[in-house]
């Protein structure tokens, strides 16, 4: 190769990245925008199965689509209804929860003290506050609801895309420069996001009712809350379940018992074992065909670039973006780094070959 074609390609590739940093700049400085609308997009993924499933029981479009969203109302009703009674409750409770810790820590002071350790029970209360436990599953919740601020605005564009959905293929045939193969891939691509999204949904929902009812069990005060904080976490991969255990666990450490904690450590722990380990591979199968490590590097990246709402949408939308490089010559090389394994092509061939040589 000649010395002005790898210049050439030396440029095309610099080109490449510099056009990629400024998209990926767009995209953070539009993210409170973004955030929104990708929001929408997955309300929308999650909800248009039981829009189908009304669909097929003679019910009409129109009205599908508003017992859905009525539905989906009551329930967002019914549970701010239940996270502002336990902000109340813990508000009522404070003081007597501050005792509570006070005395535990006092303890822990003269066990310290046995190995001469001087520690002090104002200081550590006032880095193991009860309150700080509160604000840390608030700043998870607020995080997730501070891009549903505007919920008119969201649920009207969700009805709208439910509207919509219907006739986006038809759109796409006449927009797309290779329909076939376009469709195709967003075919791929929206129903390998929608298996992943409502089953997701549904196993979150099961890990976030396990939690609060054996919290509720085990006495362990804030137990809705910390129900809702393992549902939002569970779309997390990898480090959700694990951020949605701490918050719990120390506070059944300060203000129930050792032992009551150990119950609470060990819940958490069976609860991904059954459900993150066992339940979910086999419902969902190999999944979207992504690598643990691209799953994990896509659950930082994404993050950064649209925060807590890009950490649980980072499966769907790393997935989405390696089936549409799966469509395109150049980009094909790069999906196939993003995947599980080996990819097809060569499996196919492996098998051609045993077939000749037999």
């Amino acid at each position: 190769m000649s010395e002005p074609q790898q210049e050439k390609i030396g440029q095309n590739m610099l080109l490449k990245m510099a056009m990629l940093v400024v998209i990926l700049a767009g995209i953070k400085a539009a993210s409170d925008i973004l955030v929104p609308f990708l929001l929408a997009i997955f309300l929308a993924i999650v909800l248009n199965p039981l829009v189908t499933i009304l669909m097929r029981r003679k019910i009409k479009r129109g009205l599908a689509i508003t017992l859905v969203m009525l539905a989906v109302l009551v329930f967002i009703g019914l549970l701010v209804a239940m996270i502002a009674g336990s902000v109340n409750e813990f508000t009522s409770l404070y003081p007597q929860i501050r005792d509570q810790m006070e005395q535990k820590l006092a303890v822990v002071q003269h066990f310290a003290a046995t190995f001469n350790l001087n520690l002090s029970t104002e200081s550590m209360a006032e880095h193991f506050d009860p309150n700080a436990l509160m604000n840390m599953a608030g700043i998870v919740l607020s995080q997730f609801s501070g891009a549903m601020a505007n919920v008119l605005l969201l649920l009207m564009t969700v009805i709208f895309m439910l509207f919509e959905v219907h006739h986006l293929p038809y759109k796409m045939r006449f927009a797309l420069v290779n329909p076939k193969i376009r469709i195709a891939g967003l075919h791929k691509a929206l129903k390998g996001v929608t298996h992943y999204l409502a089953l997701k949904t549904l196993i979150s929902l099961i890990t976030g009712v396990s939690v609060w009812l054996t919290l509720l069990l085990l006495d362990v005060k804030f137990a809705l809350l910390w129900g809702v904080v393992a549902f939002v976490m569970n779309f997390i991969p990898n480090i959700g379940p694990v951020i949605a255990g701490i918050p719990p666990l120390i506070q059944a450490l300060l203000l129930n018992s050792v032992y009551d904690a150990a119950l609470v450590g060990a819940l958490f722990a069976a609860i991904h074992m059954v459900f993150g380990n066992m339940l979910e591979p086999r419902v969902m199968g190999r999944g979207l065909g992504l690598s643990t490590l691209v799953v994990f590097l896509s659950l930082i990246f994404w993050g950064w670039l649209l925060g807590p709402v890009g950490m649980l949408l980072s499966v769907p939308l790393t997935s989405v973006c390696k089936i549409l490089m799966e469509t395109t010559p150049g980009g094909s090389k790069l999906a196939i780094l993003l995947g599980t394994g080996r990819p097809k092509i060569k499996r196919i061939e492996k098998r051609v070959d045993k077939g000749v040589t037999r």
